[in-house]
C-alpha cells in the first residue's frame, strides 16, 4: 500500500530515542545468551586450563578480576594537601625495678 497523506495510522513521532533496531535486539540476545552459557561452566574451564597452562589461567583470572573487584588508584597528595609535621624524640627506659622515665 503506497503512502497516503493524512493517513491516521502513520506513526509521525518515528522510533523513540535509545531505540534498538530488530537486527541490534537479536544479536544482543545472542551474545547474552552465549555469555549465559559460559558463565555456567567458567570455573571447570578455568580449573582445565590451570592443568594445561597455569600462566594463562592466571591471566585470565587476573581480567576476570576486574569486573568483580574495583582496581585500587594511588592518589598524589602534593600540592592539594599540605601538612607541617614536626617529629619529637622521646626516650624510655625501663629499669629492672619496674618504674618507667620519660626524657624529653
Amino acid at each position: 500500500m503506497a503512502f497516503v497523506k493524512g493517513d491516521t495510522r502513520i506513526n509521525l513521532n518515528g522510533r523513540p530515542k535509545g531505540a534498538l533496531n530488530r537486527t541490534t535486539e537479536q544479536m544482543r540476545l545472542t551474545i547474552n545468551r552465549a555469555v549465559n552459557n559460559t558463565l555456567n561452566t567458567i570455573q571447570s574451564d578455568l580449573e582445565e586450563l590451570k592443568k594445561t597452562d597455569p600462566v594463562k589461567a592466571l591471566e585470565l583470572s587476573m581480567r576476570l578480576m576486574e569486573y568483580a573487584m574495583p582496581k585500587m588508584r594511588s592518589i598524589d597528595l602534593k600540592g592539594s594537601l599540605e601538612v607541617d609535621q614536626r617529629i619529637h624524640q622521646v626516650s624510655i627506659n625501663i629499669n629492672r625495678t619496674g618504674t618507667d622515665e620519660l626524657r624529653d
